[in-house]
């Protein structure tokens, strides 16, 4: 339960049971009405200062003694509680969590990060680049006030336990990145997704070639290892400068208004049957296709001979400005 949830139980119990205790007094001590009892008891403990419903009885003033002293103790503890949740700024703080929960819980097709360390930060800079939904799971404060500084989803709490995971939307999600620095960490949190959602597309992150192994066989979809890719990228740049530049133009920067996308050809697609050769000449969109990976074979084939057929299922790897590649998936995806 969350401190606002607890300090508003305790308080509303303190406020309830002295309310009670007023108007059974009164109504036991004094023989009063229901109405009569609770006027005199709000009167009371607010310390409004209106004359008694009807005159005390000895027993009643005694009883109104012991009210006063209590319940107005009472009351005055309730609004200083109260008053020091907002000032403190907790109260707003419990209610953006529980708004930001209640944004998440809407989410659909979305990408969850669980681990906001050096890695996670780079994923989730590249989803908010592509204009993705996704939401992020730490339970490091460091973490947490970083999300907090850049606006993002997240939920605190551990990312192999299953209701964190549930509070990130892992059923409505479209993958998950366990981008945690811990390679057990992230073999459990795989497990722990996989046996709730077989079909979730997992990338995990391993720092070892044996780290990946396992996580591979806890039914990852794709290992990545930052450590093996920072050195093939270095030692690419180091031999084709000019080339590491395009494809990072192409794929992160932006600025030559290029981008690859894939796009899978579904049951009645206007390219289901069709070699490569004639979806490229049918294609009228300027678009290029770069690559095609076979289903049936799970086979990436680079630059496909024009012989090579399109089945169902299969993804094209298409290059094209943002108008082209969308027009590409109207033109693939119409019978």
């Amino acid at each position: 339960m969350d401190n606002i949830d607890k300090t508003a139980l305790k308080v509303f119990l303190i406020f309830i049971f002295m309310i009670l205790l007023g108007v059974f007094g009164y109504m036991v001590i004094e023989g009063w009405s229901f109405i009569d009892a609770l006027f005199m008891t709000v009167i009371t403990i607010s310390t409004v200062g209106y004359r008694e419903v009807r005159p005390l009885s000895l027993h009643g003033e005694v009883f109104t003694i012991f009210f006063i002293l209590v319940g107005v103790g009472s009351f005055f503890y309730i609004i200083t509680t109260l008053a020091e949740y907002i000032l403190s700024g907790h109260l707003k703080g419990n209610l953006e969590k529980k708004r930001m929960k209640n944004q998440i819980a809407k989410l659909r097709n979305h990408y969850i990060i669980c681990g906001f360390g050096r890695v996670g930060q780079e994923v989730a800079k590249e989803l908010k680049r592509e204009g993705v939904n996704f939401v992020i799971i730490d339970n490091q404060p460091a973490a947490i006030q970083r999300c907090e500084q850049v606006g993002y989803l997240y939920i605190e709490g551990t990312a192999s336990d299953d209701q964190s995971l549930i509070d990130a939307g892992v059923m409505n999600a479209s993958g998950l990145v366990p981008a945690t620095d811990s390679d057990a960490e992230n073999v459990y949190i795989t497990l722990s997704v996989k046996s709730m959602r077989k079909d979730l597309y997992v990338v995990a992150r391993a720092s070892t070639q044996e780290a990946g192994q396992k996580l591979l066989k806890a039914s990852a979809d794709r290992v990545i290892s930052p450590y093996s890719i920072g050195g093939k990228r270095i030692a690419g740049t180091l031999l084709r400068p000019n080339v590491v530049e395009f494809i990072d133009f192409v794929l992160h920067n932006g600025e030559l208004d290029f981008f690859m996308e894939e796009i899978e050809v579904k049951e009645r697609s206007h390219f289901q049957g069709l070699t490569i050769g004639e979806a490229r000449a049918r294609n009228q969109t300027n678009a290029n296709i770069l690559a095609i990976k076979k289903k049936k074979e799970n086979r990436l084939i680079a630059g496909p001979e024009p012989e090579v057929a399109i089945e169902e299922g299969d993804l094209l790897i298409i290059l094209g400005t943002k108008g082209q590649l969308k027009e590409m998936e109207r033109l693939i995806a119409s019978a």
